[in-house]
């Protein structure tokens, strides 16, 4: 997005935690950190399987590491909106709304999956609870008691930010900043693709559906080299991926991968992660390993692409016209994968269920039904020319 609003002349600034720096500026984009970053956490990787909780993840992310935070945050995040024209939020960047509050500033906020617009009219599978979308048969009400029990716990958790607005001279917030406050009065931009949803009447106003803003990284001419090298060996693989996050709690997921890959006889890559821990005992024939490779570069040229639902490996996986094996993780992943299985693309593996035999034969059920790659075709062809970030910056820009 940043990248799509310089072409229009404007100015972005990336405002986010300091592992960032070097990321942003080397997309010659201009930075500002903001704390608390992922240092005072300890290791990363011990970090991230907190946040991969099924059960406590959330929790973790809004107590642990939102809210104690408020006040180093707003203070970094003011200092960046020093001279702006217009404030852009993520759903946990919740001390936006108040800078944007207090000094009169437009504000719009992003949306990265339709999990966060908690529709009753359309509810989301929720992590840990995938039990629940059964009881969507049984009409709104069920939902809307979920929701509000969920509306508690959040109130309970956003006790620190209610105090924090008290405490910087601002009147009390009408309803909570991480549910119905996350929503712009002026522009929200949807960043995820409109086959995914139908439009609902609990939706937030001003809503824009942009479709997804995609982001690929570079390779090395090395890497691209043995990329090339092994695409032209034999047979297209299955592309096994786990997007930027999930990599770094995989557990034997990569071994499950290998053995289901085996038992069909194919060829298969691993993206695992440059600098991620893998639990890759041997390496047959056949497969190889990369620590990152641009998903638009390698998902056309799968035979299948097995991924996890984040957001943003779903929104290139649709954009590749291949069928799709899922194995969400946590947060809006379940609900993704529902999502995609629902265009008839994609089969779904539940986590707890993951290994190589059952993975092998999802894999085959999915290989043996031409539907499958029909359908992902059908949707690849209607996001042709869809791009999330030019939407969003012309938004942005008319906004301005």
């Amino acid at each position: 997005m940043a990248r799509a609003l310089a072409a229009r002349g404007e100015t972005p600034v990336l405002a986010t935690a300091a592992e960032y720096r070097e990321l942003v500026e080397s997309a010659g984009i201009a930075f500002a950190p903001v704390r608390p970053g992922f240092a005072p956490f300890g290791d990363y990787q011990a970090l991230l399987r907190k946040i991969f909780d099924v059960r406590h993840g959330v929790r973790f992310i809004v107590r642990d590491i939102v809210m104690p935070h408020l006040r180093v945050a707003y203070e970094d995040l003011g200092r960046a909106a020093e001279g702006a024209a217009l404030l852009v939020s993520h759903p946990l960047t919740v001390t936006l709304p108040l800078i944007a509050e207090q000094r009169r500033l437009p504000w719009a906020s992003v949306i990265l999956s339709p999990a966060s617009l908690m529709s009753s009219y359309d509810p989301p599978v929720i992590a840990g609870a995938e039990w629940l979308h059964a009881l969507q048969r049984l009409g709104r009400v069920p939902y809307q008691l979920v929701f509000s029990v969920l509306r508690l716990i959040t109130r309970r958790w956003e006790a620190p930010l209610r105090a924090f607005r008290q405490e910087i001279g601002l009147p009390p917030q009408q309803g909570l900043a991480m549910l119905e406050g996350q929503f712009s009065p002026r522009l929200n931009l949807a960043l995820f693709d409109a086959p995914l949803v139908t439009p609902q009447p609990d939706w937030p106003e001003n809503l824009t559906i942009c479709g997804a803003a995609l982001h690929d990284g570079t390779l090395s001419p090395n890497e691209r080299e043995g990329l090339e090298s092994f695409l032209a060996a034999g047979e297209p693989p299955l592309v096994f991926a786990l997007g930027s996050s999930a990599v770094w709690v995989a557990g034997d997921f990569w071994q499950h991968a290998i053995e289901a890959t085996r038992a069909l006889g194919r060829r298969a890559i691993l993206v695992t992660g440059r600098d991620t821990p893998t639990r890759i005992r041997e390496l047959p024939p056949g497969i190889a390993v990369f620590g990152y490779l641009p998903y638009s570069m390698v998902f056309p040229r799968a035979l299948a692409v097995i991924h996890q639902a984040g957001i943003g490996t779903l929104s290139q996986a649709l954009r590749s016209a291949r069928p799709q094996l899922i194995v969400p993780f946590a947060f809006d992943q379940p609900d993704n994968a529902h999502r995609a299985a629902a265009l008839g693309l994609a089969r779904v593996l539940p986590l707890k269920k993951l290994n190589g035999a059952m993975m092998a034969r999802e894999l085959h059920s999915l290989l043996a039904d031409a539907q499958y790659a029909g359908r992902a075709a059908d949707v690849s062809r209607r996001l042709e020319g869809v791009n999330g970030a030019e939407r969003a910056a012309e938004a942005l820009a008319s906004m301005l």
